[in-house]
């Protein structure tokens, strides 16, 4: 590879700890997919959304929002899910990422997702 390159499409994580709310349009990615296979494809879907949002490589999910996922059983995936994305410090002296992501469930009634936007949560409320 030439040296100093650096492909176009590559987003650079910045090291600020940011937390940000936003709704993930499930039924968007999981029309058309099997039904064994439409909880684990959400959970992906989940991880993929907070590393386009936060550029980080490890993402985790927390177990509310797993549970939420999967309360439906493995068909029955919510069609919207409102979700709190967090990129924070690793603290592990031998860990590959010096940042990582959580991912945490935000309930919010059945027809209550009109007008919610994503939208960056101050440290103030935290």
């Amino acid at each position: 590879m030439v040296q100093g390159y650096k492909p176009k499409n590559k987003k650079e994580t910045r090291p600020e700890l940011i937390t940000v709310d936003t709704t993930i349009h499930m039924h968007k990615y999981l029309k058309g997919r099997t039904f064994k296979k439409r909880a684990p494809f959400a959970t992906k879907v989940v991880r993929r959304v907070a590393k386009q949002l936060m550029g980080t490589e490890d993402n985790r999910i927390e177990v509310r929002l797993n549970k939420a996922i999967w309360a439906g059983g493995v068909k029955g995936c919510p069609t919207r899910i409102r979700v709190r994305i967090e990129r924070k410090k690793n603290d592990d002296e031998d860990a590959k990422h010096p940042l990582y992501t959580v991912c945490s469930y935000i309930r919010v009634p059945r027809d209550g997702f009109r007008g919610l936007l994503t939208q960056r949560v101050s440290n103030a409320e935290e």
